[in-house]
């Protein structure tokens, strides 16, 4: 063995040179810095092609510089979305506290499967879950859950707990031909199709609940549904409501499902379904649960408090679900993976439980903490604990108040004067959240007209089909004209997830997401729109 080639390997990569490191991180810092005073980056060009056939493994160890120059055109080429003018989807800058519980995790790099490889990160897990389930069960008993890879995932371990309840032993013995139905929203994401197929249920025995047009599930329809499964001999193993549709904020009645799965469950004499809630995006709609609208120590104007006040009763609602997925790098402003499932009651992960004999490499777990014997996951990184914990406990539960409430305010300022523009629409005026959908058509259209009669079904499929075409045109019109240092970014929908008659409906979408955006790009938005031909 070459012993000096060896020594220089430990010298430069395993022992912790920190002048070195923190001047290699300053470096990436201050190209972040850089980027901040620049307009959105464009998206460039990705050659998949050269990366495969090159590599570029280096023959010989270099430095800790060789390491910097490997990835520093990658991260050069990768937007933060620091600017202000992002209004394209749910996802923001992640704030810097959460960059500091990140750092932290990865200079110890523990893995959450036990106690033994996570030490008390594991408990620092535990804090993290139950202080998120407090502020949205609401001090609830005896609450659990466990950081995941993403929210697919959490909506997974909902599901996966309700086929359990309703087939005891499926994860042992499977379905054995039994027929199992989950049931969503129309409005839901649409990775609920992926988790029915990879739970082995197939993509055919999920129902999409319509919803009305504040893009909420409709409950009558949910009751004929489960009368007519289990009249046809399906098992319903779970119902997912919706809390935030990822395009237009739609929230589901959770605490109606509730009744009405329970009575359901109760005429029948089965077990009740699985009420699993998808709050990935509208989550942090429970800081403002408690907030004193009488007091109102903010001093929230009285359009601000008229949000919190239709917030806050949904919110009240998700104390009643028996599950929740939240993606804290959405509107948390966290750094990837911050996704959670909590369950509301402990003993429900019994459902997902595996013993210590099935998992003869974790020989050393213990089943009343160690989540190597429930996760999916074998190798489950910290990142989730340390970056929410920093950024929960950094920004505080006023500054997150601030944060949340600026952004209903200004989609509601957005919102309001869309509405004021004959040829504009707004679609989601009945929900509350950081979303806006809207229609631009030609000078000279009613809009408003238009979607009423969308609405009562008295436009012809191939008829409104042309009005879709003008609504995509003009956004590629807005497209091609803007100015990338001034103007907005946005995004377009093919469907917002309310199908009236059948027709779905397109939108233009901005999300109020980023805590740098003000009401002059909203000036600037409207002024764009007013000027296009």
């Amino acid at each position: 063995m070459n012993q000096k080639l060896y020594d220089q390997i430990i010298s430069s990569f395993f022992t912790c040179d920190a002048e070195a490191i923190t001047a290699i991180f300053r470096e990436f810092l201050q190209a972040v810095q850089a980027e901040g005073v620049l307009p959105p980056a464009p998206h460039m060009s990705q050659n998949y092609e050269t990366a495969q056939v090159n590599p570029e493994i280096h023959v010989l160890p270099g430095n800790l510089k060789d390491a910097r120059d490997a990835v520093f055109p990658f991260f050069w080429g990768t937007d933060s979305w620091q600017s202000k003018l992002h209004l394209e989807n749910v996802k923001g800058p992640a704030n810097y506290a959460s960059l500091i519980g990140g750092l932290a995790c990865l200079l110890k790099n523990p893995n959450l499967c036990t106690d033994t490889y996570s030490h008390r990160s594991n408990e620092l897990e535990v804090k993290a879950v139950t202080a998120l389930a407090n502020l949205l069960f609401y001090h609830t008993d005896d609450p659990w859950g466990v950081f995941t890879m993403g929210g697919t995932i959490s909506n997974l371990y909902g599901a996966k707990i309700g086929i359990e309840r309703v087939l005891p032993g499926a994860m042992q013995s499977g379905l054995n031909g039994v027929r199992v139905a989950g049931i969503v929203s129309e409005a839901s994401h649409y990775s609920n199709r992926s988790i029915a197929g990879w739970l082995g249920i197939g993509t055919e025995q999920l129902c999409a609940i319509a919803t009305d047009d504040a893009l909420s599930m409709r409950l009558d329809l949910l009751g004929e549904k489960l009368e007519e499964l289990h009249k046809a001999g399906t098992r319903v193993a779970w119902v997912t409501a919706t809390f935030g549709t990822t395009d237009g904020g739609g929230v589901d009645d959770v605490a109606g499902i509730r009744r009405i799965i329970d009575d359901f469950a109760a005429r029948h004499g089965v077990p009740a379904p699985q009420l699993h809630v998808d709050a990935a995006v509208g989550w942090v709609h429970c800081f403002l649960t408690e907030y004193d609208r009488e007091k109102n120590s903010l001093d929230f104007s009285p359009k601000l408090l008229e949000l919190v006040r239709r917030v806050q009763e949904p919110a009240r609602g998700l104390q009643v679900a028996d599950s929740i997925t939240i993606d804290f790098h959405k509107m948390g402003w966290g750094h990837y993976p911050g996704s959670v499932f909590l369950v509301n009651r402990r003993s429900d992960l019994k459902y997902l439980s595996r013993s210590v004999t099935e998992t003869p490499y974790f020989s050393e777990a213990d089943g009343r903490r160690d989540p190597a014997l429930f996760t999916l996951e074998c190798s489950r990184p910290a990142l989730g604990p340390y970056t929410v914990m920093a950024s929960l406990n950094g920004i505080g539960l006023t500054g997150w108040q601030l944060l949340v409430g600026r952004a209903l305010e200004l989609a509601q300022v957005l919102k309001e004067r869309l509405e004021e523009i004959e040829y504009c629409k707004v679609l989601n005026m009945q929900t509350t959240g950081p979303s806006v959908l809207w229609w631009v058509l030609p000078r000279g259209r009613d809009a408003k007209r238009i979607h009423e009669q969308a609405l009562a079904g008295e436009i012809a499929p191939e008829r409104f089909a042309r009005y879709a075409d003008e609504i995509r045109r003009m956004y590629e019109l807005r497209e091609k004209s803007m100015d990338p240092a001034l103007d907005a970014r946005l995004s377009f929908t093919t469907s917002i997830g309310h199908s009236p008659h059948g027709i779905a409906l397109p939108a233009w979408k901005a999300v109020l997401f980023n805590p740098k955006t003000d009401m002059a790009v909203i000036d600037r938005l409207i002024q764009g729109i007013e000027a296009m031909l």
